[in-house]
């Protein structure tokens, strides 16, 4: 009787559920707007990366500031930009060697020819005893002079008045990684076949890279050293000495 008691009619429950007022689904984060921009060919790999000013300085917050990382790969950098690359060229706009400096006097100049190359292709040896160096120079600044030795700038002379010469200060071509080292009274040497001149070195510059009043023509017998200034793109070492 008391198992009967406990039977009774089974039915389902009924539930009512209301949406919210606000649906909690998330807002689309999809932008339709179509953005055109005047040249989307913007070169924005390494090449055009810059070495950020020091902090605090007065170019540091100014947009777009700093020096490249990679000058020499700068679009048109190498197109008479007056860089001097690692891996690339010395370039300098072409400069004037006329016969007539500044004062009125003839200046040294000799003009390099087929009679002055030796026959391994090269135009002289540079030796420089207090820092090892001794190279050949070979007709140029660009990727394959200077990959063989020194370059010698085209347009300068290589034996009366102003030799001017350029090498890489690092890697596996670093002639001149010391240049910068020289002390005045230090000896350089320059064989061509021309004959064998000696200087002695006078100052030990740095300088801005598109400083090229050391590629000028001079009355007196003279040679001019160029290289790269380690992480400093904006800057040279020119090292100038006379003849003794």
């Amino acid at each position: 009787m008391l198992c009967a008691l406990c039977v009774g009619q089974a039915s389902a429950l009924e539930y009512t559920m209301e949406a919210p007022d606000d649906y909690l689904f998330g807002r689309p984060t999809s932008d339709d707007t179509i953005y055109e921009w005047e040249d989307p060919n913007v070169d924005r790999s390494k090449n055009t990366a810059l070495i950020p000013p020091g902090f605090g300085t007065p170019t540091s917050y100014l947009p777009g500031s700093g020096d490249p990382l990679t000058p020499n790969l700068i679009p048109g950098a190498l197109d008479g930009g007056g860089l001097v690359s690692q891996t690339g060229s010395v370039n300098y706009p072409v400069i004037d060697t006329g016969n007539e400096g500044s004062s009125g006097q003839d200046v040294g100049y000799t003009a390099v020819t087929d009679d002055l190359y030796y026959s391994s292709g090269y135009l002289a040896t540079l030796k420089i005893p207090s820092i090892g160096v001794n190279v050949k120079v070979y007709e140029g600044t660009g990727t394959t002079p200077l990959a063989k030795g020194a370059g010698h700038f085209t347009d300068t002379s290589i034996w009366d008045g102003n030799v001017c010469i350029a090498a890489h200060n690092r890697g596996a071509h670093a002639q001149f990684g010391k240049i910068h080292t020289l002390s005045a009274g230090d000896r350089v040497t320059l064989t061509t076949k021309l004959g064998t001149r000696t200087y002695e070195v006078t100052s030990v510059s740095k300088i801005l890279e598109t400083d090229t009043s050391g590629l000028t023509a001079t009355t007196g017998n003279q040679i001019t050293l160029y290289t790269c200034v380690a992480n400093q793109p904006a800057y040279r070492w020119m090292v100038r000495a006379v003849e003794i």
